[in-house]
Protein backbone atom coordinates (compact mmCIF):
# COMPACT_ATOMS: atom_id res chain seq x y z
CA UNK A 1 0.00 0.00 0.00
CA UNK A 2 1.39 3.38 -1.01
CA UNK A 3 2.14 6.02 1.61
CA UNK A 4 0.25 8.54 -0.51
CA UNK A 5 -3.23 7.13 -1.27
CA UNK A 6 -5.62 8.64 -3.79
CA UNK A 7 -8.16 11.05 -2.27
CA UNK A 8 -11.44 11.96 -3.95
CA UNK A 9 -13.08 14.77 -2.01
CA UNK A 10 -16.33 14.75 -3.99
CA UNK A 11 -16.77 11.04 -3.31
CA UNK A 12 -16.53 11.41 0.47
CA UNK A 13 -17.38 15.05 1.14
CA UNK A 14 -20.46 14.20 3.25
CA UNK A 15 -18.37 11.91 5.46
CA UNK A 16 -15.62 14.55 5.50
CA UNK A 17 -18.13 17.17 6.68
CA UNK A 18 -19.37 14.82 9.39
CA UNK A 19 -15.85 14.04 10.62
CA UNK A 20 -15.10 17.76 10.64
CA UNK A 21 -18.08 18.48 12.90
CA UNK A 22 -17.33 15.52 15.18
CA UNK A 23 -13.81 16.88 15.68
CA UNK A 24 -15.32 20.26 16.45
CA UNK A 25 -17.36 18.76 19.30
CA UNK A 26 -14.23 17.22 20.85
CA UNK A 27 -12.17 20.30 20.02
CA UNK A 28 -14.61 22.64 21.75
CA UNK A 29 -14.36 20.48 24.86
CA UNK A 30 -10.54 20.64 24.72
CA UNK A 31 -10.72 24.41 24.17
CA UNK A 32 -13.00 24.92 27.17
CA UNK A 33 -10.75 23.11 29.66
CA UNK A 34 -7.21 23.94 28.50
CA UNK A 35 -5.36 27.18 29.40
CA UNK A 36 -4.97 29.45 26.40
CA UNK A 37 -1.75 29.02 24.46
CA UNK A 38 -0.52 31.45 21.81
CA UNK A 39 -2.25 31.26 18.42
CA UNK A 40 -4.82 28.70 19.72
CA UNK A 41 -2.21 25.95 19.82
CA UNK A 42 -3.91 24.55 22.93
CA UNK A 43 -6.99 23.56 20.93
CA UNK A 44 -5.50 21.44 18.15
CA UNK A 45 -5.24 17.73 17.39
CA UNK A 46 -2.13 15.78 16.37
CA UNK A 47 -1.60 13.01 13.84
CA UNK A 48 -0.81 9.60 15.37
CA UNK A 49 -0.35 6.15 13.82
CA UNK A 50 -3.97 5.42 14.76
CA UNK A 51 -5.67 8.71 13.99
CA UNK A 52 -5.97 12.15 15.58
CA UNK A 53 -5.30 12.74 19.28
CA UNK A 54 -5.93 15.72 21.55
CA UNK A 55 -3.02 15.20 23.99
CA UNK A 56 -3.96 15.37 27.71
CA UNK A 57 -6.80 17.74 28.61
CA UNK A 58 -6.62 19.09 32.21
CA UNK A 59 -10.14 18.09 33.21
CA UNK A 60 -11.01 15.65 36.00
CA UNK A 61 -8.25 13.03 36.28
CA UNK A 62 -6.76 14.22 32.96
CA UNK A 63 -8.41 13.09 29.74
CA UNK A 64 -7.10 12.39 26.24
CA UNK A 65 -9.39 12.01 23.23
CA UNK A 66 -8.36 9.85 20.28
CA UNK A 67 -10.22 9.66 17.00
CA UNK A 68 -9.10 6.14 16.04
CA UNK A 69 -9.42 6.28 12.25
CA UNK A 70 -8.13 2.75 11.76
CA UNK A 71 -10.55 1.02 14.10
CA UNK A 72 -13.24 3.70 13.64
CA UNK A 73 -13.91 4.69 17.21
CA UNK A 74 -13.66 7.66 19.55
CA UNK A 75 -11.56 6.60 22.52
CA UNK A 76 -11.25 8.52 25.77
CA UNK A 77 -8.52 7.68 28.28
CA UNK A 78 -8.10 9.24 31.71
CA UNK A 79 -5.32 9.46 34.28
CA UNK A 80 -6.60 6.60 36.42
CA UNK A 81 -6.36 4.19 33.48
CA UNK A 82 -10.07 4.09 32.72
CA UNK A 83 -10.96 3.92 29.03
CA UNK A 84 -14.31 4.58 27.32
CA UNK A 85 -15.11 4.43 23.61
CA UNK A 86 -17.91 4.48 21.08
CA UNK A 87 -18.00 3.62 17.39
CA UNK A 88 -17.49 6.11 14.56
CA UNK A 89 -20.34 5.30 12.20
CA UNK A 90 -23.25 6.88 10.38
CA UNK A 91 -25.13 9.15 12.81
CA UNK A 92 -26.29 12.72 13.30
CA UNK A 93 -24.11 15.39 14.88
CA UNK A 94 -26.63 15.56 17.74
CA UNK A 95 -26.17 11.82 18.35
CA UNK A 96 -22.39 12.19 18.29
CA UNK A 97 -22.63 15.08 20.74
CA UNK A 98 -24.70 13.00 23.15
CA UNK A 99 -22.30 10.05 22.99
CA UNK A 100 -19.30 12.32 23.49
CA UNK A 101 -20.84 14.01 26.54
CA UNK A 102 -21.53 10.58 28.03
CA UNK A 103 -17.91 9.48 27.33
CA UNK A 104 -16.46 12.51 29.13
CA UNK A 105 -18.84 12.01 32.05
CA UNK A 106 -17.86 8.35 32.46
CA UNK A 107 -14.17 9.35 32.47
CA UNK A 108 -14.79 11.71 35.39
CA UNK A 109 -14.62 14.90 33.36
CA UNK A 110 -16.95 17.89 33.08
CA UNK A 111 -18.52 17.96 29.59
CA UNK A 112 -19.20 21.70 29.49
CA UNK A 113 -18.26 23.59 26.33
CA UNK A 114 -19.68 25.95 23.71
CA UNK A 115 -22.19 24.07 21.59
CA UNK A 116 -21.88 25.82 18.21
CA UNK A 117 -19.41 25.08 15.39
CA UNK A 118 -16.75 27.59 14.33
CA UNK A 119 -15.42 28.58 10.91
CA UNK A 120 -18.30 27.00 8.98
CA UNK A 121 -21.02 28.91 7.11
CA UNK A 122 -24.49 28.90 8.69
CA UNK A 123 -23.47 26.99 11.84
CA UNK A 124 -26.10 24.79 13.48
CA UNK A 125 -25.79 24.07 17.22
CA UNK A 126 -24.58 20.50 17.75
CA UNK A 127 -27.65 19.39 19.70
CA UNK A 128 -29.94 20.71 16.96
CA UNK A 129 -28.13 19.10 14.02
CA UNK A 130 -30.31 16.08 13.28
CA UNK A 131 -29.24 15.61 9.65
CA UNK A 132 -28.27 12.02 8.90
CA UNK A 133 -24.55 11.81 8.17
CA UNK A 134 -22.88 8.90 6.32
CA UNK A 135 -19.58 7.33 7.33
CA UNK A 136 -17.31 5.98 4.59
CA UNK A 137 -14.76 3.86 6.43
CA UNK A 138 -12.47 3.34 3.43
CA UNK A 139 -12.25 7.06 2.66
CA UNK A 140 -11.55 7.86 6.31
CA UNK A 141 -8.71 5.33 6.38
CA UNK A 142 -7.18 6.77 3.20
CA UNK A 143 -7.49 10.29 4.61
CA UNK A 144 -5.64 9.19 7.74
CA UNK A 145 -2.95 7.46 5.69
CA UNK A 146 -2.41 10.69 3.75
CA UNK A 147 -2.19 12.68 7.00
CA UNK A 148 0.54 10.37 8.31
CA UNK A 149 2.57 10.94 5.12
CA UNK A 150 2.08 14.72 5.29
CA UNK A 151 2.95 14.85 8.97
CA UNK A 152 6.27 13.14 8.19
CA UNK A 153 7.24 15.65 5.49
CA UNK A 154 5.96 18.72 7.31
CA UNK A 155 7.69 17.62 10.51
CA UNK A 156 11.02 17.34 8.68
CA UNK A 157 10.44 20.79 7.15
CA UNK A 158 9.91 22.19 10.65
CA UNK A 159 13.38 21.04 11.79
CA UNK A 160 15.17 23.52 9.49
CA UNK A 161 13.93 26.55 11.43
CA UNK A 162 15.48 27.96 14.60
CA UNK A 163 12.88 30.65 15.16
CA UNK A 164 9.42 30.25 16.63
CA UNK A 165 7.48 27.54 14.83
CA UNK A 166 4.21 25.79 15.53
CA UNK A 167 3.93 22.03 15.86
CA UNK A 168 2.44 20.16 12.92
CA UNK A 169 -1.15 20.15 14.10
CA UNK A 170 -4.73 19.91 12.89
CA UNK A 171 -7.10 22.80 13.48
CA UNK A 172 -10.63 21.47 13.87
CA UNK A 173 -12.15 24.85 13.02
CA UNK A 174 -10.96 25.03 9.43
CA UNK A 175 -10.13 21.29 9.33
CA UNK A 176 -6.58 21.75 8.07
CA UNK A 177 -3.22 20.24 8.97
CA UNK A 178 -0.73 23.08 9.29
CA UNK A 179 2.73 24.19 10.36
CA UNK A 180 3.59 27.87 10.75
CA UNK A 181 6.88 29.77 10.96
CA UNK A 182 7.19 33.20 12.57
CA UNK A 183 9.56 36.06 11.70
CA UNK A 184 9.61 37.33 15.30
CA UNK A 185 8.07 40.68 14.35
CA UNK A 186 4.63 42.04 15.20
CA UNK A 187 2.00 41.99 12.45
CA UNK A 188 -0.68 44.53 11.56
CA UNK A 189 -3.99 44.02 13.36
CA UNK A 190 -5.89 41.27 11.53
CA UNK A 191 -9.23 42.45 10.04
CA UNK A 192 -11.05 39.24 10.97
CA UNK A 193 -13.91 38.10 8.76
CA UNK A 194 -13.51 34.35 9.34
CA UNK A 195 -17.01 32.78 9.46
CA UNK A 196 -18.25 32.07 13.00
CA UNK A 197 -14.89 32.94 14.59
CA UNK A 198 -14.65 35.72 17.20
CA UNK A 199 -12.64 38.72 16.02
CA UNK A 200 -10.34 38.61 19.04
CA UNK A 201 -9.39 34.99 18.29
CA UNK A 202 -8.38 35.84 14.72
CA UNK A 203 -6.43 38.89 15.86
CA UNK A 204 -4.55 36.92 18.53
CA UNK A 205 -3.77 34.14 16.04
CA UNK A 206 -2.19 36.60 13.61
CA UNK A 207 -0.53 39.07 15.98
CA UNK A 208 2.93 38.12 14.62
CA UNK A 209 4.23 37.83 11.05
CA UNK A 210 3.78 34.30 9.73
CA UNK A 211 4.52 32.04 6.80
CA UNK A 212 2.13 29.12 7.00
CA UNK A 213 1.68 25.95 4.97
CA UNK A 214 -0.89 23.20 5.31
CA UNK A 215 -3.44 20.85 3.81
CA UNK A 216 -7.19 20.92 3.28
CA UNK A 217 -9.13 17.75 2.40
CA UNK A 218 -11.40 19.90 0.22
CA UNK A 219 -14.24 22.40 0.50
CA UNK A 220 -14.13 26.13 1.19
CA UNK A 221 -13.95 26.93 -2.52
CA UNK A 222 -11.95 23.87 -3.61
CA UNK A 223 -13.56 20.67 -4.90
CA UNK A 224 -10.35 18.71 -4.41
CA UNK A 225 -7.79 18.14 -1.65
CA UNK A 226 -4.88 20.56 -1.78
CA UNK A 227 -1.88 21.98 0.02
CA UNK A 228 -1.79 25.72 0.65
CA UNK A 229 0.75 28.39 1.57
CA UNK A 230 0.23 31.97 2.66
CA UNK A 231 1.95 34.79 4.48
CA UNK A 232 0.48 37.34 6.85
CA UNK A 233 0.96 40.11 6.15
CA UNK A 234 1.41 39.16 2.51
CA UNK A 235 4.56 40.94 1.30
CA UNK A 236 4.58 42.93 -1.91
CA UNK A 237 5.17 40.67 -4.91
CA UNK A 238 4.34 37.46 -3.03
CA UNK A 239 1.55 36.36 -5.37
CA UNK A 240 3.89 36.69 -8.35
CA UNK A 241 6.77 34.77 -6.79
CA UNK A 242 8.18 31.74 -8.57
CA UNK A 243 7.29 28.63 -6.54
CA UNK A 244 7.62 24.91 -7.11
CA UNK A 245 6.58 22.41 -8.31
CA UNK A 246 5.12 23.44 -11.64
CA UNK A 247 1.59 22.43 -10.59
CA UNK A 248 1.52 25.06 -7.82
CA UNK A 249 -0.39 28.27 -8.55
CA UNK A 250 -1.71 31.42 -6.91
CA UNK A 251 -5.44 31.31 -6.11
CA UNK A 252 -6.78 34.87 -6.30
CA UNK A 253 -9.98 34.19 -4.37
CA UNK A 254 -8.27 32.41 -1.48
CA UNK A 255 -5.21 34.68 -1.58
CA UNK A 256 -2.86 31.72 -1.23
CA UNK A 257 -0.64 29.42 -3.21
CA UNK A 258 -2.32 26.09 -3.94
CA UNK A 259 -0.82 22.73 -4.84
CA UNK A 260 -3.37 20.00 -5.66
CA UNK A 261 -2.86 16.87 -3.57
CA UNK A 262 -3.04 14.80 -6.77
CA UNK A 263 0.16 16.47 -8.02
CA UNK A 264 1.99 15.18 -4.94
CA UNK A 265 0.32 11.77 -4.80
CA UNK A 266 1.09 10.99 -8.46
CA UNK A 267 4.68 12.31 -8.41
CA UNK A 268 7.68 10.00 -8.76
CA UNK A 269 8.87 11.27 -5.38
CA UNK A 270 5.87 12.67 -3.44
CA UNK A 271 7.94 13.64 -0.39
CA UNK A 272 10.36 15.70 -2.50
CA UNK A 273 7.49 17.28 -4.44
CA UNK A 274 5.75 18.46 -1.29
CA UNK A 275 9.06 19.58 0.23
CA UNK A 276 9.71 21.75 -2.86
CA UNK A 277 6.35 23.47 -2.30
CA UNK A 278 6.98 24.01 1.40
CA UNK A 279 10.48 25.40 0.85
CA UNK A 280 9.80 27.57 -2.19
CA UNK A 281 6.71 29.26 -0.74
CA UNK A 282 8.53 29.91 2.53
CA UNK A 283 11.53 31.28 0.61
CA UNK A 284 9.26 33.72 -1.20
CA UNK A 285 7.56 34.88 2.02
CA UNK A 286 10.83 35.22 3.94
CA UNK A 287 12.79 36.93 1.17
CA UNK A 288 10.05 39.36 0.13
CA UNK A 289 9.16 40.00 3.76
CA UNK A 290 12.84 40.69 4.64
CA UNK A 291 13.02 38.08 7.40
CA UNK A 292 16.38 37.64 9.12
CA UNK A 293 17.03 34.26 7.56
CA UNK A 294 20.59 33.91 8.87
CA UNK A 295 19.23 34.17 12.40
CA UNK A 296 16.12 32.03 11.91
CA UNK A 297 17.26 29.06 9.82
CA UNK A 298 19.48 26.01 10.00
CA UNK A 299 19.97 22.79 8.08
CA UNK A 300 17.31 20.06 8.40
CA UNK A 301 17.51 17.82 11.44
CA UNK A 302 18.84 14.27 11.30
CA UNK A 303 18.39 11.44 13.79
CA UNK A 304 21.07 11.29 16.51
CA UNK A 305 22.84 14.41 15.22
CA UNK A 306 22.85 17.30 17.67
CA UNK A 307 22.28 20.66 16.01
CA UNK A 308 25.51 22.70 16.31
CA UNK A 309 25.26 25.79 18.49
CA UNK A 310 25.96 28.11 15.55
CA UNK A 311 23.57 26.40 13.12
CA UNK A 312 21.98 29.74 12.31
CA UNK A 313 25.20 30.64 10.55
CA UNK A 314 26.59 27.30 9.39
CA UNK A 315 25.23 23.78 9.18
CA UNK A 316 27.21 20.83 10.54
CA UNK A 317 27.77 19.21 7.18
CA UNK A 318 28.52 20.14 4.52
CA UNK A 319 30.40 23.34 5.22
CA UNK A 320 29.52 26.41 3.16
CA UNK A 321 32.73 26.30 1.15
CA UNK A 322 32.42 22.65 0.05
CA UNK A 323 32.00 22.07 -3.67
CA UNK A 324 32.69 24.35 -6.62
CA UNK A 325 30.26 26.72 -8.29
CA UNK A 326 30.01 25.86 -12.00
CA UNK A 327 28.44 27.92 -14.74
CA UNK A 328 26.60 26.53 -17.73
CA UNK A 329 26.03 29.39 -20.17
CA UNK A 330 23.93 29.28 -23.34
CA UNK A 331 22.75 31.80 -25.94
CA UNK A 332 19.48 32.59 -24.10
CA UNK A 333 19.52 30.53 -20.91
CA UNK A 334 22.09 29.55 -18.34
CA UNK A 335 22.54 28.39 -14.80
CA UNK A 336 24.97 28.22 -11.91
CA UNK A 337 25.19 24.90 -10.09
CA UNK A 338 26.99 23.37 -7.17
CA UNK A 339 27.06 19.68 -6.28
CA UNK A 340 27.91 18.48 -2.76
CA UNK A 341 27.81 14.79 -1.87
CA UNK A 342 25.76 14.14 -5.00
CA UNK A 343 23.14 16.81 -4.16
CA UNK A 344 22.77 19.67 -6.63
CA UNK A 345 21.70 23.26 -6.02
CA UNK A 346 21.15 25.64 -8.94
CA UNK A 347 20.33 29.19 -9.90
CA UNK A 348 18.93 29.78 -13.39
CA UNK A 349 19.03 32.92 -15.49
CA UNK A 350 17.82 34.24 -18.85
CA UNK A 351 19.97 36.34 -21.17
CA UNK A 352 17.94 39.32 -22.36
CA UNK A 353 20.77 40.99 -24.27
CA UNK A 354 24.53 41.19 -24.30
CA UNK A 355 24.22 43.68 -21.44
CA UNK A 356 21.50 42.17 -19.23
CA UNK A 357 20.62 38.87 -17.57
CA UNK A 358 17.59 38.05 -15.41
CA UNK A 359 18.00 35.68 -12.47
CA UNK A 360 14.85 33.57 -12.64
CA UNK A 361 15.03 31.01 -9.86
CA UNK A 362 17.23 29.64 -7.10
CA UNK A 363 16.72 26.08 -5.92
CA UNK A 364 18.54 24.68 -2.89
CA UNK A 365 17.52 21.14 -1.85
CA UNK A 366 16.62 20.47 1.75
CA UNK A 367 19.89 18.62 2.40
CA UNK A 368 21.92 21.76 1.59
CA UNK A 369 19.85 24.31 3.46
CA UNK A 370 21.54 26.32 6.18
CA UNK A 371 24.89 26.23 4.36
CA UNK A 372 24.61 29.55 2.50
CA UNK A 373 24.78 27.66 -0.78
CA UNK A 374 22.27 30.00 -2.41
CA UNK A 375 24.34 32.99 -1.34
CA UNK A 376 27.41 31.48 -3.02
CA UNK A 377 25.50 31.07 -6.28
CA UNK A 378 24.39 34.71 -6.23
CA UNK A 379 27.88 35.88 -5.32
CA UNK A 380 29.33 34.04 -8.31
CA UNK A 381 26.76 35.61 -10.63
CA UNK A 382 27.68 39.06 -9.29
CA UNK A 383 31.40 38.46 -9.81
CA UNK A 384 30.83 37.20 -13.36
CA UNK A 385 28.57 40.16 -14.16
CA UNK A 386 31.29 42.59 -13.08
CA UNK A 387 33.90 40.80 -15.14
CA UNK A 388 31.70 40.66 -18.25
CA UNK A 389 30.21 44.14 -17.92
CA UNK A 390 26.68 42.74 -17.62
CA UNK A 391 23.81 44.07 -15.49
CA UNK A 392 21.59 41.79 -13.38
CA UNK A 393 17.83 42.01 -12.89
CA UNK A 394 17.01 39.67 -9.96
CA UNK A 395 13.40 38.58 -10.40
CA UNK A 396 14.03 35.59 -8.16
CA UNK A 397 12.99 36.66 -4.62
CA UNK A 398 15.94 34.85 -3.05
CA UNK A 399 18.52 36.47 -5.33
CA UNK A 400 16.88 39.86 -4.87
CA UNK A 401 16.99 39.52 -1.09
CA UNK A 402 20.65 38.46 -1.15
CA UNK A 403 21.67 41.45 -3.25
CA UNK A 404 19.63 43.77 -1.01
CA UNK A 405 21.57 42.42 1.99
CA UNK A 406 24.91 43.09 0.29
CA UNK A 407 25.24 46.76 -0.72
CA UNK A 408 28.69 45.95 -2.14
CA UNK A 409 27.00 43.79 -4.80
CA UNK A 410 24.48 46.37 -5.96
CA UNK A 411 26.77 47.95 -8.54
CA UNK A 412 25.70 45.17 -10.94
CA UNK A 413 21.97 45.88 -10.70
CA UNK A 414 20.16 47.12 -13.77
CA UNK A 415 19.69 50.86 -13.44
CA UNK A 416 16.56 52.60 -14.67
CA UNK A 417 17.14 55.04 -17.43
CA UNK A 418 16.24 58.70 -16.92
Amino acid sequence: MTNWPQLDYLAWRDTCSALHLYLQVAGKYRLAHTPWLNHSWHATFYVTPLGLASSPIPDGPGIEILFDLKNHAVVGTCGNGHKVSFALEAMTVAEFHGKFVQLVTELGGTPTFNGEPNEVPDPVPFVEDHRDRPYDRDSVERFHQALVAMDRVMGRFRTAFLGKSSPVHLFWGSFDLAVTRFSGRRAPLHPGGVPALPLEVAQEAYDREVASVGFWPGGGGLDYPAFYAYAYPSPKGFKSASVRPEHAFWHDTLGEFILPYAAVQSAVDPDATLTAFLNSTYDAAADLGHWDRDLLECGPGHPRQVRPHDAGQHDAAPTPEDGTVERQDGPTKGRYRIVIDGVEAEMTYSRISSELIIIDHTGVPEALRGCKIGERLVRQAVEDARRDGVAILPLCPFAKAQINRHPEWQDVLQRSRA
